[in-house]
């Protein structure tokens, strides 16, 4: 079994904790998220809106609110989780927060070369002929074709 560590929650006792000076939150018995500045509440999320609560400590650092170092140790998630958070906000704003993750289309079996392959395999070529000949490996073909991505058909006057 493969071992995944899981994202470390930010700690949202209830009552009043102190990012800095100026800075602070508090987790209410309905388990929403009030952000402070003096005594000023300017943002609140409920405790297990993990997307908001990046956004709104990255939007904080970015902000000078507070530091990176002092969001960390009050909310205790790692800098790394804090440092990806300013990333994203910098390069796509909260959008960036809420979006699906991107995930990768087809890298080489593209619907054309899926039509040569089929072809070639209608022709009698085996797999090793078929992968040399459009340049692929010969493994990424197997599975295509396992997956039925890619048709393996005999021509008609092969058994």
């Amino acid at each position: 079994m493969i071992y995944m560590p899981k994202p470390i929650q930010p700690i949202f006792d209830k009552g009043l904790t102190v990012i800095n000076g100026l800075l602070a939150f508090e987790c209410s018995e309905d388990d929403t998220v009030t952000y402070y500045h003096g005594v000023m509440p300017v943002f609140s999320h409920n405790k297990n809106d993990i997307k908001t609560f990046r956004m709104i400590c990255a939007q904080f650092y970015i902000n000078g609110n507070a530091s990176q170092a002092d969001i960390a140790k009050a909310t205790g998630i790692p800098s790394i989780t804090l440092k990806r958070a300013v990333k994203t906000y910098r390069k796509e704003g909260p959008k960036g927060f809420y979006q699906e993750p991107k995930r990768g289309g087809p890298r080489v079996l593209k619907p054309d070369v899926i039509e040569q392959a089929e072809k070639l395999f209608a022709e009698g070529k085996d797999v090793s002929e078929v992968a040399k000949e459009l340049d692929l490996k010969k493994d990424t073909l197997q599975k295509a074709i396992k997956r039925g991505k890619v048709k393996k058909k005999l021509s008609s006057h092969q058994h």
